[in-house]
């Protein structure tokens, strides 16, 4: 999977505090940033045929095509497939904050994310 860069946010003019690169993805609570339902939907269309359940054995699972890695560092627990769309989707927003949409690089190109 793969993202672009981030969204502007508003907000105060202040330098966020630095992070190490030791933090473990997983340690972000809340997402910075929110996407509609619908962007999800289309981009599980594209990654999945719009299946939250899928698992075809390729080594990415869910709606929206995690690796089990990926899942687990983002806050996902047991099997992406087994999860809820929103648990999913919960799980891809602190995917999208952390790489953007690069993280699915074939599909958010195609649907103009990047």
């Amino acid at each position: 999977m793969a993202f672009g860069a981030p969204l502007a946010l508003a907000g105060p003019a202040t330098a966020a505090p630095e992070t190490s690169a030791a933090v473990a993805p997983a340690a972000v609570a809340v997402p910075t940033q929110s996407v509609a339902t619908s962007t999800w939907d289309k981009l599980a269309q594209c990654e999945s045929s719009g299946n939250w359940n899928t698992n075809t054995g390729n080594g990415f699972s869910g709606g929206l095509q995690f690796t089990q890695s990926t899942w687990k560092a983002f806050g996902g627990s047991g099997k992406a497939h087994n999860a809820s769309k929103s648990e999913q989707i919960r799980v891809a927003e602190n995917v999208l904050d952390a790489q953007g949409w690069k993280a699915w690089p074939a599909c958010s190109k195609k649907l103009g994310l990047r």
